[in-house]
């Protein structure tokens, strides 16, 4: 039998976006309780750009490979022992993380379950967005801070991929949202449920606002100490989760003012991408997709994500 071959997005070197550049590869093929999945179209993420500079986490190796982990489409193929998706199934998904997913492609292969079904109410570019940032968030405020109605909840970055959404799940768990972002996104950001906004811009967001249970700092410390500096505003015994990593500073000075710090790193999880879709479907989880380019234009997409200052997410379209 012939082999199938697919266009995607490759990099043979780390490197800067131009490293990036469209391939003709060999098509994967499903091993048993796998699919094969037709990509529609593929979320971009500060994983990838990260990963892409060398600077992302070891699961995927050196190159070359194809980067990208949130993709929508429709299943193709299925292999032997696949009972929960079908041929012609609109499903979505963040497989194989941190492993190599290949994403900035035409087709991806991965187990089922880290698949579910598409939300209806969001074309193939929109749920795209989603898996990634909204796994995140819900992992990391219901499985690992465990927030309950009623606390304070502090998001950094609120108005970036996944800080829009754990704003949104937060408010959704019966949380008391505190968001920072810029203050042209203010009245977007409480429209999403934000119950208080802080311009990050205009001082110091530690001397702003206290009492506050979890704090989500989607920043991290490289440029000014952000995590660092939110545990001054956390009430005793409170906890901090720094999705870009905790540094061994945090870490010590945490423990020194007997706060907690939990490391994360989110997982594949097609149970709670469906319980998403649910949420989605029934209006009240919004997703913002801030701009949708071409595959070919992943070099492009790439330099928009460093720059910083997004609104929600950038997407790749596959097929037209």
């Amino acid at each position: 039998m012939a082999l199938l071959h697919m266009k995607a997005v490759t990099q043979h070197v780390f490197g800067p976006p131009d490293v990036l550049q469209i391939s003709d590869v060999p098509r994967p093929q499903p091993l048993p309780t796998e699919v094969l999945v037709r990509v529609h179209a593929a979320g971009v993420n500060p994983i990838d750009w990260k990963t892409r500079a060398g600077h992302g986490l070891p699961g995927i190796g050196e190159p070359p490979f194809i980067l990208g982990w949130d993709v929508s489409g429709v299943v193709e193929e299925v292999g032997f022992g696949v009972h929960t998706l079908r041929v012609g199934d609109e499903v979505y998904g963040m497989p194989w993380f941190p492993r190599q997913a290949g994403g900035y492609a035409e087709y991806v292969t991965a187990p089922a379950r880290q698949f579910a079904a598409k939300p209806t109410t969001l074309d193939h570019e929109h749920a795209a967005a989603v898996p990634l940032a909204a796994l995140t968030a819900r992992q990391a405020l219901a499985d690992a801070a465990r927030i309950t109605p009623g606390q304070r909840v502090l998001v950094h970055a609120a108005a970036g991929g996944v800080g829009h959404l754990a704003v949104q799940v937060a408010k959704h768990m019966g949380a008391h949202v505190i968001a920072t972002a810029r203050a042209a996104n203010h009245d977007w950001l409480r429209d999403l449920g934000a119950d208080e906004l802080i311009d990050y811009t205009e001082g110091s967001f530690e001397e702003a606002v206290n009492d506050i249970d979890v704090v989500l700092d989607l920043v991290g410390d490289a440029t000014d100490r952000t995590s660092i500096r939110s545990l001054d505003t956390l009430r005793p015994g409170g906890l901090i989760i720094p999705i870009p990593g905790a540094s061994a500073e945090l870490i010590a000075e945490a423990g020194r003012r007997s706060l907690t710090v939990t490391p994360f790193l989110v997982e594949p999880d097609g149970v709670a991408l469906a319980n998403l879709a649910r949420i989605i479907d029934a209006g009240e989880l919004h997703v913002e997709v801030q701009k949708i380019l071409p595959l070919a234009h992943a070099p492009a997409a790439h330099v928009q994500g460093e720059q910083g200052h997004n609104k929600g997410k950038l997407v790749l379209r596959v097929v037209d």
